[in-house]
């Protein structure tokens, strides 16, 4: 019923024997995208601006990953959904 330590995957290590601590930043990077989302859809302004911020921010991880994993076609999506979002809030605010 209960999972031990052991059933967890483990933390690749480097040669040499260092952990790649830039391979965990997917999991920040995937738990701001989830809760930007769920700021975005607020009906609150204030809400929607943390929204807006967050998303900037799980960009900037993805795109930390992508680099590190040598994923271009992760960082150009990036790129691209930070400028729609960076257009959708000029409009709005047009």
């Amino acid at each position: 019923m209960f999972r031990t330590l052991d059933a967890l995957p483990a933390v690749p290590r480097q040669p040499g024997g260092r952990m790649d601590l830039l391979n965990l930043v997917q999991w920040p990077a995937m738990l701001v995208t989830v809760v930007a989302s769920w700021y975005v859809a607020s009906s609150r302004k204030g809400k929607r601006n943390w929204g807006f911020w967050l998303f900037l921010a799980s960009n900037v991880l993805w795109i930390v990953w992508g680099v590190h994993t040598g994923a271009p076609a992760l960082i150009v999506l990036q790129v691209c959904l930070a400028a729609m979002n960076i257009r959708g809030a000029m409009k709005a605010q047009a």
